[in-house]
């Protein structure tokens, strides 16, 4: 299979050595000095780039029929122009704010915890994420659909950056040296706190998770997720 790399930074170049160690060929590798795409020479894009850039990488690529798949995030004000144009353009699109295996599984574990405690309202719910300090964005893409999955199995009704209101699920964002990621849900009440956590060790899941995801949409139309690629329900 032949995959293009639009932003070619640590994640790209992780992408790179799995792609390459599963047999694949790297068919052009685009960053913002790029002039000419040749994008007959590619059977699927993969877009770890930049949160100004990634709509324009992600339209280019349907309006020339490559499947892509995006990692980006910082850009979802435009998700839904990407979902339309996709369905417009008959093409295939994933995107994902985490493409970790554990993580999604972790997607999971968190809507179920929220299901669970939806009838306890003396539970306090909050997110803490933890990133390197080269992570432009925050909260992370990865904390907002751990709040959105909340938000759509209790009674909260928002979530906000460093503000604990009623009816509000309160995300901390912390940049600490080379972390990875880390991402922590926590109930509390006066009496007890229950916690769940998903630490990332390195990021070789996250670009492992991209090549499976391409690997799984060439030859498919219509706009999936992860929970798809992993047939997590």
């Amino acid at each position: 299979m032949r995959i293009a790399l639009f932003g070619y930074g640590k994640m790209g170049k992780m992408i790179e050595q799995i792609a390459l160690s599963r047999g694949h060929e790297i068919a052009a590798r685009i960053d913002e000095n790029t002039e000419q795409i040749d994008f007959d020479a590619m059977d699927v894009a993969i877009d770890f780039s930049m949160p100004n850039a990634a709509y324009n990488n992600i339209s280019t690529c349907l309006n020339n029929n490559i499947p892509v798949i995006s990692g980006t995030t910082g850009w979802l004000d435009r998700y839904d122009d990407a979902v339309s144009l996709c369905n417009k353009n008959n093409g295939a699109f994933i995107y994902a704010s985490n493409f970790s295996l554990g993580v999604n599984i972790f997607f999971e574990l968190n809507n179920y915890l929220a299901k669970m405690m939806q009838n306890l309202p003396e539970y306090k719910v909050s997110i803490e994420e933890i990133h390197h300090t080269q992570k432009l964005d925050a909260p992370s893409g990865t904390a907002i659909t751990l709040a959105e999955g909340i938000i759509e199995n209790s009674d909260y009704g928002q979530w906000k950056l460093d503000e604990d209101t009623q009816g509000t699920i309160p995300i901390t964002a912390k940049r600490i040296g080379q972390t990875p990621g880390t991402h922590t849900i926590d109930y509390t009440n006066n009496i007890d706190s229950i916690e769940i956590k998903h630490t990332a060790h390195n990021r070789e899941g996250f670009a492992l998770g991209a090549v499976t995801a391409a690997e799984w949409i060439v030859g498919k139309k219509g706009v999936f997720s992860m929970r798809d690629v992993l047939n997590l329900g």
